[in-house]
C-alpha cells in the first residue's frame, strides 16, 4: 500500500497551480530581480541562471512530463519503467530547480517524484502526472514573464541571403 496520499498530492499540485495563475511566485519574481539564494551564475551575473531556469521549466513541462503522460497512456506502458525514469530524470530536474533559485518549485517536484514512485497503477500515475504538468506549465509561464526577452534585440540574426 502506498504511503503517499495521491489524491492529496494532486490537490496540492492543483492548489499550487491556482496560486500562481495570476501571481508570479515570489521565488520566480526574486530570480527575475537577480536574487539567487545559492549564488548561481557565472561571473557575478544571473542571466545564465535565468536562462537555465527557463529551459528547465520548459523542458519539464513540454518534454518530460508531456512525454511521460503520452507513454503512460499507451497500451505498452510499464509502470515500473516509468517510475524509474521519473525518479532519475524528473528527480534531477527538481534538484536543478533548487540550483537555479527555485527551491519551492524543487520541493514540489520532488513530492511529485515521490508520489509517482509510490503509485500502484498507471491510472494513478496518469492522474498525478496530469496535475504535475498543469503546475509545471504554469510555472514555466511565470518564468517566461520575468525573462528579459528584450535582450535578444542586441543579437539580430543575419539576413539569410547574406549568410
Amino acid at each position: 500500500m502506498s504511503t503517499v496520499d495521491i489524491d492529496a498530492l494532486i490537490r496540492e499540485l492543483d492548489a499550487e497551480r491556482e496560486a500562481i495563475w495570476f501571481t508570479v511566485p515570489e521565488e520566480v519574481a526574486a530570480l527575475g530581480r537577480g536574487e539567487v539564494p545559492r549564488g548561481t551564475g557565472a561571473r557575478g551575473q544571473y542571466l545564465s541562471t535565468l536562462m537555465f531556469a527557463e529551459g528547465e521549466a520548459r523542458t519539464l513541462a513540454d518534454e518530460m512530463l508531456w512525454g511521460l503522460l503520452q507513454v503512460a497512456e499507451s497500451d505498452t506502458a510499464d509502470l515500473g519503467t516509468l517510475q524509474a525514469v521519473i525518479a532519475e530524470i524528473i528527480g534531477y530536474k527538481a534538484d536543478f530547480f533548487d540550483f537555479v533559485g527555485l527551491p519551492h518549485a524543487a520541493a514540489l517536484i520532488h513530492r511529485y517524484v515521490a508520489g509517482a514512485c509510490a503509485v500502484e497503477s498507471l491510472a494513478d500515475l496518469r492522474r498525478l502526472t496530469a496535475a504535475a504538468i498543469s503546475y509545471a506549465n504554469r510555472l514555466h509561464m511565470c518564468v517566461d514573464a520575468v525573462y528579459p526577452w528584450a535582450l535578444g534585440n542586441a543579437f539580430p540574426r543575419k539576413d539569410r541571403a547574406a549568410v
